[in-house]
């Protein structure tokens, strides 16, 4: 697959960061997606990030025949416990996020703050926003090698401890919040009591308050995790949990903790946060494009726009 280059692109450990595989017209991406899923999943394992321009997806069904001819389990948002407001347009694919344009979605890996996660994800610009909207995204493996160089003790911390999450899910959905999906919905359930037990085979505390939000405590998870290849990367939700989920439920700064309760440093979090901004690259969005991203290896975000900005998502088992 051959490549090029875009301004401001990375380059880390010799491959470039997102790799970009461009055309000019036609419609041949399910194609290559099919008969090169090989060659593009070794090329993803590198990189962490593909983008495809120029391979006339148009439309949300022309993008879900793209991702099923990749021929991947799919991970479907319904039965997800993302935070996230979304709206099904197929059953592979869905906005990628209903919060109001001025809200930043800030870095994480899709779904880490959760037991169940999807191991990729493909999104489609269908409609470039007037102004802003670019997806950022960062190397994981980059930013813990760079934080363990910085401050050791905090990366032995997050691998030995692990982390909980604390977030209050509202009774129905709000889409002015990037986290107010229901606990209905979230669970994927009708009542408390299914809620409740749906929660406690996921080794989840919570807690009902008034006007019947739901506050949920997740058991211990990973914030440090070690691929297949040996590299370790800083999987969790820290950082858009730390920054971002602030509305009329939560409050940021107490949505993390440690593991064993103990508190996290926001000196710590500042630098972490610190080290993620220096190593992002943003998306220059055309419409059109599709990206392939490793969850396991890179997170994403989104920046704040103008216009009728639309990406839409798919996510990969």
């Amino acid at each position: 697959m051959p490549s090029v280059d875009i301004a401001g692109q990375q380059h880390w450990h010799d491959r470039a960061f997102p790799e970009i595989h461009a055309q000019s017209g036609g419609d041949a991406l399910p194609e290559l997606l099919h008969s090169e899923r090989t060659a593009i999943d070794a090329s993803l394992a590198g990189t962490g990030a593909i983008l495809f321009r120029g391979f006339g997806i148009a439309t949300a069904e022309q993008f879900d025949a793209a991702v099923e001819a990749y021929g991947a389990p799919n991970f479907a948002y319904d039965y997800s416990l993302s935070n996230a407001v979304r709206i099904n347009l197929t059953p592979r694919v869905f906005t990628a996020n209903e919060a109001p344009p001025d809200t930043s979605i800030y870095l994480h890996h899709e779904m880490a703050q959760t037991p169940l996660y999807p191991s990729k994800l493909f999104f489609f610009c269908e409609t470039v926003a007037e102004s802003g909207g670019a997806t950022p995204i960062c190397r994981s493996d980059i930013l813990l090698e760079r934080l363990t160089a910085e401050k050791p003790e905090l990366v032995d911390a997050f691998a030995a401890k692990g982390v909980r999450y604390r977030n209050v899910m509202p009774d129905e959905n709000d889409a002015s919040s990037g986290q107010g999906r229901s606990w209905r919905a979230t669970l994927g359930v009708e009542s408390r009591n299914a809620a409740e037990a749906r929660l406690r085979a996921l080794d989840y505390d919570w807690e009902w308050l008034d006007g019947g939000a739901l506050r949920a405590i997740t058991p211990v998870l990973s914030a440090v995790r070690t691929l297949p290849d040996g590299r370790a990367v800083f999987f969790n939700q820290l950082i858009a949990a730390y920054r971002g989920w602030a509305d009329s439920r939560n409050d940021p700064k107490r949505t993390i903790t440690f593991g064993d309760g103990s508190a996290i440093d926001p000196g710590d979090m500042a630098l972490a946060i610190a080290i993620a901004d220096e190593l992002t690259f943003d998306i220059p969005w055309q419409d059109g494009d599709v990206a392939l991203i490793d969850n396991f290896l890179v997170m994403h975000g989104r920046r704040p726009f103008t216009g009728k900005r639309r990406v839409l998502a798919s996510l990969i088992a």
